[in-house]
């Protein structure tokens, strides 16, 4: 499966894809996050966004700079292509741009109890933060705004470590 920086083109058809991987928050009895409204384009247009391809958009990851990590304000996988580790890559290739860039760690806020959530991500090597930074003090008080609970919430991160010579891209 193919993953690259989204273009303008692929950016209308990321919303989508949101949609229907919140779907699966209905069986949790979550409906409320499923009936979410889905990432605005104003925001993907001014995130760094990847895209995993077959051959089409099939799911993405949306990520900004807070506090020198890379936070992936949202990542999302279509449930026809779930469970086949794109969300693990899509992060990796967060993680191998982070290192690329300086950065420290790649961050996300997620829900502390939701199997595909904070469990997910700490397999994937997400350690809890106990001390947010304010940057993401301030991504978790936006959050609550929005009508997310603080306290079914976690910030989670993974350091990035500096890219080994196999991960390396080449240069151009």
């Amino acid at each position: 499966m193919e993953i690259r920086e989204a273009v303008a083109a692929d950016l209308p058809l990321l919303p989508p894809i949101e949609v229907a991987s919140g779907e699966a928050f209905r069986e949790i009895g979550m409906p409320w996050i499923a009936d979410d409204e889905p990432m605005p384009l104003a925001v993907l247009e001014r995130s760094r966004v990847w895209v995993a391809l077959d051959p089409h958009p099939v799911a993405w990851v949306a990520v900004e700079v807070v506090d020198g990590n890379a936070h992936v304000e949202q990542i999302s996988v279509h449930p026809d292509h779930a469970r086949k580790r794109i969300g693990a890559a899509l992060l990796d290739r967060v993680r191998r741009w982070a290192a690329d860039e300086g950065l420290a760690a790649v961050t996300l806020t997620t829900f502390r109890d939701v199997p595909w959530n904070a469990p997910y991500y700490r397999r994937l090597g997400f350690e809890e933060i106990t001390e947010p930074t304010p940057g993401l003090r301030a991504v978790v008080t936006a959050e609550a705004a929005r009508g997310l609970d603080p306290a079914t919430r976690v910030c989670l991160r993974r350091p990035v470590a500096p890219p080994t010579a196999t991960e390396a891209e080449p240069a151009m």
